[in-house]
């Protein structure tokens, strides 16, 4: 074993000359330098004995000489190595800076994965995609952070979300990061807090379309197209914007009536910093100087007169004094007399009621469509009436008698396509099980005496009435096919326009002289003369060269051409309920 090791370690020894050593015995040997012999070792044959068949034979070392010593390497100066060329480092910023983006795009994905931030952040499951679609296919991997800082893009969508009441919404629904995080910050933190901006931005956006409220939760005839953007499209839109303050403010309504609205709001905030609370004094006797009333103490708080007089309920002259302060900044006599023109004028709404309501008609304006056409009829629900306009003209106004409280009138937007002349109505179901089957029952003769034909086909009764000057549409009737199968028409009971709350109807919206508006609808072609001519002639449907926008409204607050502020009653209790959703106090 010992011989085996000696002859490994020869054998490596000599695999281990390095090839210039090699050269160079080369080299010595064409030139004929003398090589020395190597001895061969002596080896002594062996005998074969019964010991070489029977039992192994023990091993016995071999002597082996040792290597010659290697031959010096001599290398001539021009073949020496050239030193390898410096090649420089590549920079570091950029390898750290796609490093630091590829840990941004990781932390974000954690937490877009993580259902309770979606939940603090009020998102959607859809969201949640679309957001993944938006950061996956975004140049920089966060939406309003560049390099370790907000952009400019975020601190102005900031300073819009932060002025959110300006538009009547709330700013604490839209919490905002911390803008002077360090920009040491770790990823998670940067992550986080870009998603929060998202969010809020997000959020702004779709309120300020409508999306605050449900319509249908105030009343299931309200039901609007609204127009919900999109998180993508919307961080898409602001977070690239030159200037994000006015690319977030111009998801509200562009409307005229809305920006009218919102110039009152801020003229009564700006007049009103600090409004006395609103007071409700009851009914009773005019008060003057020396009177005692159980009111005085109430009217004494409404004038922050917190030192008492030794009698309570006595009208002194302070009090006097301050009422006839009042009187004055109102236009009314000031002579410090409480009379019941006085006494209204305490009792009349306060500014913060005053401020709820222009918010919740400013909320009622995000449900229509932000173009409402060229061309659009608009009518007003509470204030019975219709106008159509053309550009920034309204080209015509008429009265219009609207839905009871029982039966009331919807509120949406739909295309009005054609006309009828000489139309038959059939009469509604509703109408047809509360109204008709009841006096059919009662009096078999009812449909005949009434002018209506009854057809019937197995179980099922259709009752319809004729064409003519009884006929419940009148003449005419202008179609936009909806859900709610209503539509303008003209009326038979036309002395009804007289009256100043004009709310008659099963649902249908009845037009004051429908032919004038016919004219205005199907223009030149057909004047209000030639459609009249049309009358008991049989049923004529008039196409229109294009669809006209038709939009029922409801608003208690409008501001006229003047920069008045006119009022109209809440009908149908819709205002009260937007305020009471909104949690506006009134």
């Amino acid at each position: 074993m010992l011989s085996l090791r000696k002859t490994a370690l020869w054998l490596g020894l000599v695999g281990s000359v390095s090839l210039a050593s090699l050269s160079a015995f080369a080299a010595e040997k064409e030139i004929g330098l003398p090589q020395p012999a190597l001895p061969l070792p002596a080896i002594e044959p062996a005998e074969p004995s019964f010991a070489d068949v029977t039992v192994p034979a023990a091993p016995r070392d071999v002597a082996l000489p040792e290597p010659p010593p290697a031959a010096p390497v001599v290398l001539d100066t021009a073949e020496t190595v050239a030193p390898l060329p410096e090649i420089p480092l590549p920079d570091p910023a950029p390898v750290l800076a796609t490093a630091r983006a590829d840990w941004l795009r990781v932390a974000l994905e954690e937490r877009l994965a993580s259902d309770t931030l979606l939940r603090d952040l009020r998102l959607r499951q859809a969201d949640r995609e679309s957001l993944s679609a938006f950061y996956a296919k975004a140049e920089h991997p966060l939406a309003f952070v560049r390099d370790g800082a907000f952009t400019a893009a975020a601190r102005a969508a900031v300073t819009r979300l932060k002025a959110a009441d300006e538009d009547g919404l709330d700013p604490t629904d839209y919490p905002v990061p911390d803008l002077r995080l360090a920009r040491e910050a770790s990823p998670a933190q940067w992550a986080e807090a870009d998603l929060k901006l998202a969010a809020a931005v997000i959020r702004y956006a779709r309120d300020a379309r409508g999306g605050r409220l449900d319509p249908s939760r105030i009343s299931p005839l309200i039901t609007p197209k609204l127009d919900l953007p999109e998180a993508a499209e919307v961080l898409a839109q602001v977070a690239n914007a030159a200037d994000a303050n006015a690319a977030l403010e111009a998801y509200n309504p562009p409307h005229e009536g809305y920006r009218a609205l919102k110039e009152k709001l801020a003229k009564l905030r700006a007049s009103h910093p600090s409004s006395p609370p609103r007071l409700k004094v009851p009914k009773g006797p005019t008060l003057r100087v020396g009177m005692r009333d159980e009111r005085v103490p109430l009217i004494r708080a409404r004038f922050n007169l917190a030192k008492e007089p030794e009698d309570r309920t006595v009208y002194d002259d302070r009090l006097a004094s301050a009422v006839a302060a009042f009187q004055k900044e109102k236009g009314l006599a000031d002579d410090g007399v409480l009379g019941p023109a006085t006494l209204a004028a305490l009792s009349g709404p306060s500014v913060a009621h005053m401020e709820s309501e222009i918010i919740a008609n400013m909320e009622r304006w995000r449900w229509l469509p932000s173009d409402l056409g060229e061309r659009h009829i608009m009518v007003n629900v509470p204030e019975f009436r219709l106008r159509l306009v053309d550009g920034d003209s309204i080209i015509h106004q008429t009265r219009v008698i609207v839905g009871k409280e029982k039966s009331q009138t919807p509120i949406f937007s739909e295309n009005m396509k054609y006309l009828v002349v000489n139309p038959s109505w059939t009469v509604p179901p509703s109408i047809l099980k509360k109204e008709f089957l009841p006096a059919l029952a009662n009096d078999p003769y009812y449909a005949a005496k009434k002018g209506y034909k009854v057809i019937r086909k197995g179980n099922r009764i259709t009752v319809q009435q004729p064409p003519g000057e009884r006929n419940a549409l009148g003449y005419i009737k202008f179609m936009f096919p909806n859900q709610h199968a209503v539509y303008l028409h003209d009326t038979p009971n036309r002395n009804l326009f007289g009256a100043g709350k004009r709310a008659f109807s099963h649902g249908c919206v009845r037009v004051d002289q429908p032919f004038q508006l016919a004219e205005e609808v199907l223009g030149e072609k057909w004047s209000e003369a030639r459609l009249k001519g049309l009358i008991g002639k049989g049923e004529r449907y008039l196409n229109l060269s294009r669809p006209l926008p038709v939009h029922l409204t409801y608003f208690t607050l409008s501001v006229d051409e003047k920069g008045e502020v006119k009022t109209f009653n809440d009908l149908y209790g819709f205002d009260l309920k937007v305020r009471e959703a909104l949690g506006l106090r009134s």
